[in-house]
C-alpha cells in the first residue's frame, strides 16, 4: 500500500492525524532545541560556592551566566540585596516560573498523544458502520473477500492513530524527564545560594523611627 492509498482509504481521519503529527513534531523539535541550548548554561559553576565565597565575585559571575539555574540565582541575589527576608519564597516562585517555561507545549503534546488513538478508533467505528450497512442493503449476500477488505480499511485509522500516539507519548516522557532534571538542578543551585548568602539583613530605617530619632536628638 502506498501513501496515496493510505490517505485515500483512511479518509478525513487520516488527514487529521497527519496534522496531529506535524504539530507534535514541531513542538518536540522546538523543545529539544531549547533544552540543547540551555544544557551547558551552568556547567563548571560549582566554584561559585567554594570556601572563599566572595559576594562581589559571585555577583559578577552569575551575571554572566544564562539559563534557568542562572535566572534563579540572579533573582535570589537581587532579592537579598533588596533586603527581602523570605528568600525561600523568592526561590520557589522563580523556580516555578522557569519550570513553566521549560514545560511549554507539554500539555499540547499530551492532548495530541492521548486523543490520536481515540480519533483513529472513531474512524474505525465509522468504517465498520458503513461496512455493515452495505451488508444490510445486500441482504446478507456479501462476498467474504469484499467484507474482509472493508473491515481492514475501517481498522486502518486505528493503526494510524496508534502510530502517531506512541512516539508522541514516548518523546513527551523523555522531555518531562529532561525538565525534571533541570528542576532538580535549579533547586540545588538555589539551596546552595541560600546557604552561602549572609543571614544578616540590613533593614532600612523606617520613616517613623527616623522621625523619633530626630526628635530625641533635638531634645538633647
Amino acid at each position: 500500500m502506498t501513501i496515496i492509498d493510505l490517505f485515500d482509504k483512511g479518509g478525513i481521519i487520516v488527514w487529521v492525524l497527519l496534522v496531529y503529527s506535524i504539530i507534535a513534531l514541531s513542538i518536540i523539535i522546538e523543545r529539544l532545541l531549547h533544552f540543547l541550548l540551555i544544557s551547558k548554561s551552568v556547567k563548571n559553576s560549582d566554584d561559585l560556592f567554594d570556601n572563599d565565597f566572595d559576594l562581589e565575585v559571585v555577583e559578577q559571575k552569575i551575571a554572566m551566566l544564562k539559563g534557568p539555574e542562572a535566572n534563579v540565582m540572579q533573582g535570589i541575589f537581587q532579592s537579598w540585596k533588596n533586603n527581602i527576608k523570605n528568600l525561600e519564597s523568592v526561590a520557589s516562585r522563580l523556580g516555578s516560573t522557569e519550570l513553566q517555561r521549560m514545560e511549554r507545549g507539554f500539555r499540547s503534546l499530551s492532548i495530541l498523544g492521548n486523543t490520536a488513538p481515540l480519533l483513529g478508533l472513531l474512524g474505525t467505528i465509522i468504517g465498520m458502520i458503513k461496512a455493515f450497512m452495505v451488508i444490510e442493503v445486500a441482504g446478507g449476500r456479501v462476498d467474504s473477500q469484499a467484507l474482509a477488505g472493508g473491515i481492514w480499511e475501517a481498522m486502518l485509522t486505528t493503526g494510524v492513530g496508534l502510530a502517531v500516539s506512541i512516539p508522541v507519548l514516548l518523546l513527551l516522557h523523555m522531555l518531562e524527564g529532561m525538565a525534571d532534571r533541570r528542576a532538580h538542578s535549579m533547586r540545588r543551585y538555589a539551596m546552595m545560594m541560600l546557604e552561602q548568602l549572609p543571614h544578616q539583613v540590613h533593614v532600612q530605617e523606617t520613616s517613623e523611627a527616623a522621625h523619633h530619632r530626630k526628635g530625641v536628638m533635638h531634645a538633647i
